[in-house]
């Protein structure tokens, strides 16, 4: 008759896997970054809703005031300057989330590195 496996190797082989299983997991999570194109075309939306969103508010109050260019170029102007600082904030958020994923993949094979 064939010989029972051993209990305490099938426990190690178990850890193993789900040990292997996890870290796949974990890289997949990670795969969810932007391509560059996609970044770059969410800079210039941000940006460019800010012009307009700003130069809309203007021409509004414009109507409103009977004062046709001045709100308009003002409202221009601080939806520019909204639409710089909101790119800057995304840049500066992508900035952190690849320095993160940097560390964590610097950490990994340390720890793989340590166990072979």
């Amino acid at each position: 008759m064939a010989q029972e496996p051993d209990p305490d190797r099938l426990r190690a082989l178990e850890a193993r896997i789900s040990e292997v299983k996890g870290a796949k997991a974990k890289t997949s999570d990670a795969g969810k970054n932007f391509s560059q194109g996609e970044v770059a075309w969410r800079m210039v939306i941000e940006l460019t809703s800010g012009i307009m969103i700003g130069g809309s508010i203007g021409y509004g109050l414009d109507c409103v005031f009977s004062t046709r260019p001045i709100f308009l170029v003002v409202f221009i102007l601080l939806g520019f300057v909204a639409g710089i600082r909101t790119v800057i904030g995304t840049a500066r958020d992508l900035q952190e989330r690849q320095l993160r994923a940097m560390q964590a993949q610097t950490q990994a094979d340390k720890s793989a590195g340590t166990e072979g």
